[in-house]
């Protein structure tokens, strides 16, 4: 019997960028040399919405969760020495993925690359923006024109890149049953085919092509069954609408095309060493069966639930891939789950729910529509909810966190200090001045034409990639040509969900949350106030509001006025709507490592305005020396991934609006 020849092995990512775009260049270069196969380039916050480094909203936030890209010489020094034409380059990018892609291509062109041979991938998913992760800028018609006008630009003139990666990722981390995660994602699908099929820019002959571009963006979680099956389940559904709603006969045109990262949220900072096997399983789930496979799979490292992974825990993300692929077995064989009666109920079952909910969400009008609704987020912040409830209850064990807490002391972090990469402050300070350096010897008047191009462009039909490129070749920065787009679109506060998200968890008698109820309840009335009042703000540019938002429930469904104006603000305007709604606390959510910087402007602005007596708590991934630091400074409490209580969280809160208050502890548990 002649020996199967084996499966060639997917992509293999690792998602990285941090500091500098010279310090990011070095770090992807060592990766390629250990053996990735594809480069994952995360940019930092700002870059991400579409502000320079010198904005206010930037401060805090440059080069914290990947690489600060202003401007072409910036993308020219991130990819020094690394051919373009011979890699294939995802870039985790959304409201600004025109942008990144224009710099990316004219840096292609300048290493004299043939650009129709360009491969990689732009997520540029704004749906998914809108819900979970928060890095949209415009409204979502002008924002689905820029996609529109990216993938039939692409199509035409960089015909192996994928310009859209359809990302359900962050759906997952927000609360998305598997369900809600497909039919979500699908839905963003048909409205992004839909809107590229109308615009009339690619002839009906050579839409396959535009099908055939589209790829996919997965969350695995940890339920290593479940996740398995919604990967065929996603693949059969595609493969349905496309060759249905858009009359595509090519199979290898209507192929499940997608990457993976496996569930970074899901990871503990309680006992992190667990980490490693959730993320070994949560990796099998798209890549043991052959059918759904993954086509790229990024690992996250063990201790990002306690900061940012250094080089060596990227290299152990790496290094598990390498076995499975390459000391394993894995790709001698077809698909292993075929003819499984188990597997098959499921995956049919899941169509046949996702089916419905693609069927309601295309009665409101489509995404879009059910984005500007709110009834998408609504959705999203209800299953997270009912889904903490459950963790809370212990219905839903997670190792080490709410069962088996017993622990030996762990080497891994015995220094925590050394245990996770940091970022030096005065980073920021020196891509301020180079930015600087840069607008003043480029040509200005080339720079502000290019500028008055691309509003002309927006203002009118015409596709905004030539404008765009003619603005990255002219030297424009990242914020001009979001503050050009922004000045002809406007901008989107996308709605938070939490005014519709109903109770997940009911304060019964003799419940924990019937008792924090009764503090709340209790000091309102001592305080001789009807309710008491929490502000919950996020502020700098960090999106991952789903902390943020289970506060704001909780804390609703105990008792308080709750005050939630969404995410990126100012401390200014934190501190402002603090002392115009008279509030009793502060919360403030920062995932972004922003909080050294934003947190103590916080509270200089809260005495300043006569208000230091306002608690202020905060809660974030926060390493345990800059908590002490926060709590040194005058925060009250610091919160972080261990502390998943939330119902308790808000009975602290109450507490501590008792200590400043002069008030008497009460004797009640929470």
């Amino acid at each position: 019997m002649t020996e199967r020849q084996k499966d060639r092995p997917w992509l293999m990512r690792t998602y990285a960028g941090h500091s500098t775009a010279e310090a990011s260049n070095a770090l992807y270069r060592s990766n390629l040399a250990k053996g990735q196969t594809g480069l994952s380039v995360a940019f930092d916050l700002p870059t991400q919405t579409g502000y320079d480094p010198d904005h206010v909203l930037a401060r805090g936030e440059v080069g914290r969760v990947g690489v600060p890209v202003s401007h072409l010489g910036d993308m020219r020094r991130l990819f020094q020495d690394i051919p373009l034409d011979r890699m294939n380059t995802s870039m985790t990018i959304n409201a600004t993925a025109m942008w990144l892609l224009a710099l990316y291509q004219v840096v292609a062109e300048e290493q004299g690359a043939d650009t129709t041979r360009l491969s990689g991938t732009t997520q540029n998913d704004i749906v998914k923006e809108y819900l979970s992760r928060g890095t949209h800028v415009f409204p979502p018609g002008p924002s689905l024109r820029l996609t529109t006008d990216m993938i039939t630009y692409t199509v035409a003139n960089i015909p192996r890149w994928n310009p859209i990666n359809i990302c359900s990722y962050h759906l997952q981390e927000a609360g998305a049953t598997p369900v809600q995660e497909i039919a979500y994602a699908m839905s963003t699908a048909i409205a992004v085919l839909d809107a590229v099929r109308d615009s009339g820019q690619v002839p009906e002959e050579e839409f396959g092509s535009v099908v055939a571009r589209i790829s996919f963006f997965v969350n695995a979680g940890v339920r290593f069954v479940e996740e398995m099956c919604k990967m065929r389940a996603f693949g059969r559904i595609w493969d349905r609408i496309t060759r249905e709603r858009y009359g595509v006969e090519n199979p290898r045109q209507r192929r499940f095309r997608y990457g993976v990262q496996v569930n970074s949220l899901g990871l503990t900072e309680a006992q992190p060493e667990n980490n490693v096997q959730r993320i070994v399983l949560e990796m099998l789930a798209v890549t043991l069966s052959k059918d759904a496979r993954a086509r790229a799979v990024q690992l996250p490292a063990w201790n990002e639930a306690l900061g940012l992974p250094r080089p060596w825990d990227q290299q152990w993300s790496l290094r598990i891939q390498q076995v499975l692929a390459h000391e394993s077995d894995l790709l001698e064989y077809e698909d292993i789950f075929a003819g499984s009666h188990v597997v098959e109920a499921k995956v049919t079952a899941l169509v046949e729910e996702c089916f419905a909910e693609i069927g309601r969400i295309q009665e409101m009008g489509g995404a879009m529509a059910a984005v500007e609704s709110g009834y998408l987020k609504s959705r999203l912040v209800s299953s997270h909810a009912e889904r903490r409830a459950r963790i809370e209850a212990g219905e839903e064990r997670i190792i080490g966190v709410n069962c088996y807490e017993t622990t030996e002391p762990s080497p891994l972090t015995a220094d925590l200090g050394a245990a996770i990469m940091t970022v030096d402050p005065a980073n920021e300070a020196r891509v301020v001045s180079a930015l600087h350096a840069w607008r003043a010897e480029r040509d200005e008047a080339r720079a502000q034409g290019a500028l008055e191009g691309l509003k002309r462009a927006a203002a009118g039909t015409a596709n905004l990639m030539p404008a765009t490129l003619e603005c990255a070749r002219a030297g424009v920065t990242t914020g001009e040509w979001s503050w050009a787009l922004r000045d002809v679109f406007g901008e989107f506060r996308a709605p938070t969900g939490v005014s519709g998200a109903p109770v997940a968890v009911a304060a019964e008698e003799g419940s924990p949350l019937a008792a924090v109820r009764a503090k709340a309840d209790r000091t309102a009335a001592d305080l001789g106030v009807g309710k008491l009042r929490l502000l919950v703000g996020k502020p700098g540019l960090d999106g991952h509001s789903n902390g943020a938002e289970q506060i704001a429930v909780r804390a609703r469904d105990a008792g308080f006025e709750v005050v939630y104006q969404g995410i990126r603000l100012t401390p200014e305007q934190i501190v402002s709507a603090a002392v115009a709604e008279d509030v009793h606390c502060v919360g403030l959510s920062i995932l972004s490592g922003s909080h050294a910087e934003l947190v103590p402007d916080v509270l200089a602005r809260l005495r300043d305005s006569g208000a230091a007596d306002i608690p202020v708590i905060v809660g974030g991934i926060i390493p345990h020396s800059d908590a002490e630091d926060l709590k040194a400074a005058g925060v009250a409490a610091v919160f972080t991934p261990k502390d998943f209580g939330i119902t308790e969280i808000i009975g602290r809160i109450v507490d501590e609006i008792r200590l400043v208050n002069k008030l008497d502890p009460l004797e009640v548990p929470a």
